[in-house]
């Protein structure tokens, strides 16, 4: 069973101490913002990197039913679509990421809205300089780790355009504190449903998803490859069930992990039903991850929580440090 000795040993930076932190962290974030008040604007771009790409994951699946339409940039690119009526949303925890710091300076010139949040680096000095609105919000440990801190921060920023009531935020803060009692480091536990699930995988996890909780899916993976050095795959559900459920039809050290929301559209939850039962029929081990109720916030905001945790763990119980990324660290030494 692990302890906090075996913890600290491995987690040498203590990156599960920040996400013990979460809760407080997030009610921190939420109340320590300078909004916006952001009119006519029928197109956000939210650009951003590795965890500060997750942000605009969660973002996109927050607007999914507004009448706002949402990109994504992970990468260099503006879509040609950016005009005067688009908010472009710059994010990178660093400050120095190079995709992000080409999309903000692209950005800069076609007339668009503006704004940077990061905690230093080139992106504050550039904002600064241009006179582009910017925000810096401290970096916690690591980009990963803060992601907490960036959601709630820039959700009191952009509060004027993004589609959710202030008692839906204090909801999902009020969850995450919930959630934290059963999945923080003092509950070292089989009760704790993030170490259980922990030492539940091996091989390589494959993260089925439904729609509206991509952005949790994206997040799990992320966080298994950082933290627990793993190879991890993710598929939309609906979309598997046309191609790749015909991959469990030879052995395999894949090993399927079923993100539900708890209320899920009728379609989706009939196709649960039908892969569960294909996997009972053909003796495959799964494993079900179900979402708090509550908003899409507080969806995917627990989610994540509990799933980031989890891969903490699951990397010390491998003992793997979490927190070094030397492989990231050499391409970006080479950019």
């Amino acid at each position: 069973m692990l302890n906090i000795s075996k913890m600290n040993e491995i987690d040498v930076q203590g990156m599960y101490k920040i996400y013990d932190l979460w809760p407080q962290i997030a009610k921190n974030s939420y109340g320590n913002n300078d909004p916006m008040d952001y009119k006519n604007i029928d197109h956000i771009v939210f650009a951003g990197m590795g965890g500060s790409g997750a942000i605009g994951d969660i973002f996109s699946a927050i607007l999914s039913k507004s009448n706002i339409h949402v990109s994504l940039v992970k990468g260099y690119l503006l879509p040609k679509t950016v005009d005067t009526r688009t908010l472009v949303v710059t994010t990178s925890v660093s400050g120095n990421t190079v995709e992000t710091m080409t999309v903000l300076n692209s950005a800069r010139k076609t007339g668009c809205k503006l704004i940077g949040f990061s905690s230093d680096g080139k992106m504050e000095k550039y904002c600064t300089k241009n006179k582009i609105e910017f925000r810096n919000i401290p970096k916690i440990h690591s980009p990963r780790a803060s992601f907490v801190s960036y959601v709630y921060s820039i959700l009191g920023t952009l509060n004027s355009l993004i589609p959710i009531k202030k008692h839906d935020i204090l909801e999902s803060i009020s969850k995450i504190s919930k959630i934290s009692k059963q999945i923080d480091s003092s509950n070292l536990y089989k009760s704790n449903p993030s170490l259980d699930l922990a030492e539940w995988i091996s091989g390589i996890p494959l993260i089925y998803y439904p729609w509206g909780l991509q952005a949790a899916a994206i997040r799990f993976k992320s966080s298994l490859q950082e933290n627990a050095k793993s190879h991890v795959m993710i598929e939309d559900v609906i979309e598997a069930s046309h191609n790749g459920i015909v991959s469990w039809e030879k052995p395999s050290t894949v090993k399927p992990i079923l993100l539900r929301g708890k209320n899920d559209y009728v379609k989706t939850k009939e196709r649960w039903k039908i892969l569960k039962e294909y996997f009972e029929q053909n003796d495959i081990v799964y494993r079900e991850i179900v979402s708090v109720n509550g908003s899409i916030l507080s969806k995917l905001m627990c989610l994540i929580y509990t799933l980031d945790y989890a891969s903490i763990y699951h990397a010390v119980l491998n003992n793997t440090d979490p927190s070094p990324v030397a492989s990231i660290d050499f391409i970006k030494a080479r950019l």
